[in-house]
């Protein structure tokens, strides 16, 4: 390939658009890590970043925007995603036959419930039926179209945003994402005159207003940031027989201490890296090449985790997700159980 010919680094132009291709882990580490700085502006998404998202969707905002007093909240919801994660395994166990749809309860009930209690305090378990859960998740979908590069001409002549006419399902998108993000913030803002609520994202940040500098739309997106797409289980289940040996360890090590788990990091790993939210929740890989989906590749030859290799699927630098150490929560809590 290009990596091979050319070196780790290389660059291609699209038309007046300049590409840069990092093919190596090493070389990504040594540019988007140790030199975060200045690499860690967002380039300019016009379907996905403003016109689906107004310009408030913080993962399309430049560096400057980022609102860099997030709380970490991965303990704090622990126990609400055990209880949760309980639920989903007793319903496989009660009625095997039913997996896709106990997955299916993974996915978006557990993952919803955890991120809606996470974001705005709701303590109501979310449901696949939830009209806001709904909504989001149709909005996400438009996101993922809006993401692929090349999908929609805007992006090549940016102009045509500002054209009545031009792609409405973005815009109404927009203002669909708009009436979702202000009602939750809205109901927590009632709650908060109402009553001594819990703790929330959506509560921390108007409570610290003043801090951040936030007019209460950029704060409405900002919450709603929270919700994204994870699909784990269903990549793990394709492979029942690294399933097993996640299975024996468990066994062999009952506990909350990740460092003797070291099958079952890899396995989420790998489910990580061959399954990830973007590009469209593919890998891309060169035709003919099949040496993936191979948990191991995490592990060295003593079967410990390998600290010379990193997913990135958080993203580099300081572009890393905020909310990662919840996700990670998400993603480990049902599977040791």
């Amino acid at each position: 390939g290009w990596i091979d010919e050319y070196g780790p680094l290389i660059t291609i132009r699209r038309g007046t658009e300049k590409i840069v291709i990092i093919g190596r882990h090493k070389a990504a580490v040594d540019i988007m890590e140790r030199q975060g700085g200045s690499v860690a502006d967002r380039h300019r998404m016009v379907a996905a970043g403003e016109m689906l998202s107004g310009g408030l969707n913080i993962a399309f905002a430049p560096i400057g925007a980022q609102c860099a007093g997030c709380p970490k909240a991965a303990e704090e919801y622990e126990p609400l995603q055990m209880s949760e994660a309980k639920n989903m395994v007793l319903n496989i166990l009660d009625d095997p036959s039913k997996f896709l749809n106990h997955t299916h309860y993974l996915r978006v009930c557990y993952a919803s419930t955890t991120i809606m209690k996470v974001a705005y305090g709701k303590n109501a378990p979310a449901t696949a039926t939830d009209p806001e859960v709904i909504q989001v998740h149709q909005v996400m979908a438009i996101f993922v179209t809006a993401e692929t590069s090349g999908t929609y001409l805007v992006e090549s002549i940016p102009w045509l945003k500002y054209l009545p006419w031009y792609d409405r399902e973005l815009k109404r998108g927009y203002e669909s994402s708009k009436r979702i993000h202000t009602s939750q913030l809205n109901r927590v803002k009632q709650q908060m005159s109402n009553v001594n609520v819990g703790p929330s994202f959506a509560k921390h940040v108007l409570e610290n207003r003043h801090h951040y500098d936030l007019i209460e739309l950029e704060i409405a997106f900002l919450a709603g940031a929270y919700f994204g797409g994870g699909s784990v289980l269903m990549a793990a289940a394709c492979f029942p027989k690294e399933q097993a040996n996640v299975q024996a360890e468990l066994d062999e090590v009952i506990g909350r201490h990740r460092e003797y788990l070291p099958h079952l990091q890899a396995l989420i790993s790998e489910a990580l890296r061959w399954r990830p939210l973007a590009p469209d929740g593919k890998l891309l890989h060169p035709s003919g090449h099949y040496g993936i989906r191979q948990p191991l590749r995490w592990m060295d030859d003593q079967g410990y985790l390998r600290d010379d290799i990193k997913s990135f699927v958080f993203g580099f630098g300081r572009r890393l997700c905020p909310a990662q150490d919840v996700a990670n929560s998400l993603l480990w809590i049902p599977r040791n159980r």
